[in-house]
């Protein structure tokens, strides 16, 4: 089975061949990248000038996460203008976002265009792969964390960073549950639905669509309070302290916020909320629950 894998340069992308490396894997790999010339290349908004690395005619297997809503309608395309270049593919693993779930009911505009975005480009993905009898699974992870080579996620790092710069984080309270995700655990996420899928086909149980989180559900600042932790002793961040205000009082000292940006200030909110109870990683790879933070992080 070859593997085609779009989205190489992201910490998860990175994760994935690191581990096909590291068990010897027989399934030969092919990265893509917009702009690496030592990379083959793959422009979603371009689908003409995409040719698939390996044997044209060998069965193949996608793996994205590279942008949904890019690569909905990348293969649609391909499907319809240039059907030879998916002689071989037999399914697709798609990267999408517990956003499609958690920010359903967000009352800003951009994360309510968010959730129709990324809803829209699953439901093309799969009618897409229906019509052309390819298996399709869909993961949704939630928070993704931490540092895979050179790559690092936009996540959890900007909350270091700013306990770096801060003497003090003022926190409502009571905070409700994450489930963080390292991008190492979602990569493995993915190769496990690889070799499902090319042993005995994968779970029939298994839903299309998967909301996954990590193997720890904890609270917001109990989750910041495990990353200064995790920290040298000589990093900055842990000098800050976690300041708990009642919830009243924080989100009254909020308030300024929806007038300049609405949706930081729903963000704010969030942190009460539970974005929490997705499936967690080491029941789909039937292993020992990783606690978090996993590492590297940073």
């Amino acid at each position: 089975m070859q593997l085609h894998l779009f989205g190489a340069q992201t910490s998860t992308g990175e994760a994935l061949k690191r581990q096909l490396c590291s068990t010897h894997s027989v399934f030969p790999i092919f990265p893509y990248s917009r702009r690496n010339p030592s990379l083959l290349t793959a422009d979603f908004r371009d689908p003409g000038a995409f040719h698939p690395g390996g044997e044209p005619s060998a069965p193949g297997l996608w793996i994205s996460f590279g942008p949904i809503w890019l690569l909905a309608p990348f293969l649609e395309r391909l499907a319809l203008e240039n059907p030879e270049r998916l002689q071989g593919l037999r399914g697709v693993i798609a990267c999408s976002s517990s956003s499609a779930i958690t920010k359903r009911f967000a009352a800003n505009r951009f994360d309510r265009e968010l959730v129709a975005r990324l809803t829209a480009a699953e439901d093309q993905l799969i009618t897409t792969c229906r019509r052309l009898e390819l298996s399709c699974r869909i993961l949704r992870p939630t928070l993704i964390y931490g540092r895979v080579g050179p790559y690092v996620d936009r996540n959890l790092s900007r909350l270091i960073g700013l306990m770096r710069r801060l003497p003090l984080l003022p926190l409502p309270a009571h905070t409700g549950l994450r489930q963080p995700i390292h991008a190492s655990q979602l990569a493995a996420v993915a190769l496990e639905l690889v070799s499902q899928f090319t042993t005995s086909g994968w779970d029939p149980q298994l839903p299309q669509r998967i909301a996954l989180g990590g193997d720890s559900e904890l609270s917001y600042v109990a989750m910041l309070r495990a990353l200064q932790q995790s920290l040298p002793q000589t990093d900055p961040a842990r000098r800050c302290r976690v300041l708990s205000l009642p919830p009243r009082l924080f989100y009254a000292a909020a308030y300024p916020l929806l007038l300049q940006s609405p949706r930081a200030f729903e963000a704010v909110l969030r942190m009460g909320s539970d974005l929490s109870g997705f499936t967690p990683v080491h029941q789909l790879l039937k292993a020992k629950p990783q606690p978090f933070p996993v590492l590297p992080l940073f």
